[in-house]
């Protein structure tokens, strides 16, 4: 009788733990965001991220990411001063990175292969060639597993991991080689896991308050709602007059929400040709976002106030482009399917959600074949 109440508990155990298991379209769909922000900030190729974290925590059910939230498998090296754990790799109780959440793995990952030189000719592949990718991950010494790259490159095919990188092409930073230096990101220590939210709109990793960045060849500095003009002023030394000046603000005060402050006078261009409006976004806050004078974009796109815009609107960051973006806006009610494009990508493209496409196109499921014309707007 005891052997029968021993197996049942075992069963119900072994099922439990099996309940809990999540699958590689899990994993994926919990932690693609993080992977594009992160190529944003170091240019690491988004599918290259994931296909990694897939194989390195079975999907996120190994016991080292369970323990450690250690997304890479990255060791622990003489210069780590996080959290570790020992995990049996190589060789048994190896001393691995432990961190307190998986968005600090995610970003310690981007940092260890930007400012390791072992990495430093992948940066120099484009960011779509995964299979350059991957192979060079291996010959750089990250894994010993003969079989790395086929293992990456087959995730990157079968979950279609290539639009991710697609979807955050676009805003790579340049780097100039030898001039990189980690940020010294914080990290945590390991401690019970309370993952932050992923929502839209939720802030960039790079927006860390009061660090002085530079957007369109102009510094500045993101600020917090609710903070000082005066108190960023005193903090960078400029004049309070200067700073209001180059922001296009009439009067000192406190901030009403999270933007960027600018230290000296913006550009009257932006760096890119086009910007696509963000929900509840005003023309100021383009301005901010791009690091362009208000009048200039103003006048580029026949504005006149600071009027909210609609999400989705492309504005011209450039002279002459207003009409030709107009007519192009027109065309792009409609979007046709290109290779290795999925529902992310192109909503990610119009600034609408995979629901609304399914939802407009009638889809039952998120496959779509090469050629195939959907809606993108209501």
């Amino acid at each position: 009788m005891i052997k029968l109440i021993l197996a049942g508990l075992f069963l119900f155990v072994s099922f439990c733990a099996g309940a809990q298991r999540i699958s590689p379209e899990q994993y994926i769909e919990q932690y693609k965001d993080f992977a594009i922000r992160e190529m944003k900030r170091m240019g690491v190729p988004a599918a290259i991220t994931l296909a990694q974290g897939i194989l390195e925590t079975e999907s996120g059910n190994s016991d080292l990411v369970l323990r450690s939230n250690n997304h890479f498998g990255i060791k622990c090296k003489e210069s780590w001063t996080g959290g570790r754990v020992f995990h049996d790799d190589d060789a048994n109780g190896e001393c691995f990175r432990a961190y307190g959440n998986a968005e600090d793995s995610y970003r310690d990952h981007s940092n260890y292969l930007r400012g390791n030189k072992r990495y430093e000719s992948l940066f120099r592949l484009e960011a779509t060639d995964y299979e350059g990718w991957a192979y060079g991950l291996k010959r750089a010494g990250y894994a010993t597993n003969p079989r790395y790259p086929d293992i990456l490159i087959k995730n990157i095919k079968q979950y279609n991991l290539q639009q991710y990188t697609l979807a955050g092409i676009g805003e790579v930073p340049q780097f100039e080689t030898g001039k990189y230096q980690d940020d010294k990101a914080k990290v945590l220590p390991v401690q019970a896991e309370e993952e932050k939210a992923n929502e839209p709109g939720t802030s960039l990793a790079t927006d860390v308050p009061d660090k002085v960045i530079t957007i369109n060849k102009a510094q500045c500095v993101f600020a917090k709602k609710g903070t000082s003009l005066l108190v960023i002023a005193a903090r960078n030394n400029i004049n309070l007059n200067k700073l209001l000046s180059f922001n296009e603000l009439a009067e000192d005060g406190i901030l009403g929400k999270d933007q960027y402050v600018y230290l000296n006078k913006k550009s009257k261009t932006g760096d890119k040709d086009l910007y696509i409006v963000q929900e509840g976004e005003t023309v100021y806050d383009v301005a901010q976002k791009n690091g362009i004078q208000l009048e200039y974009l103003k006048g580029y796109n026949n504005l006149k106030g600071d009027e909210t815009l609609y999400a989705g609107t492309s504005l011209s960051l450039r002279p002459g482009l207003a009409k030709s973006n107009n007519n192009e806006q027109a065309k792009n009610r409609t979007h046709t399917v290109a290779p290795k494009e999925g529902l992310y990508t192109i909503a990610k493209k119009y600034n609408v959600t995979v629901g609304q496409l399914k939802e407009w196109n009638k889809l039952d499921s998120n496959d779509l074949r090469i050629g195939q014309e959907i809606i993108v707007s209501k």
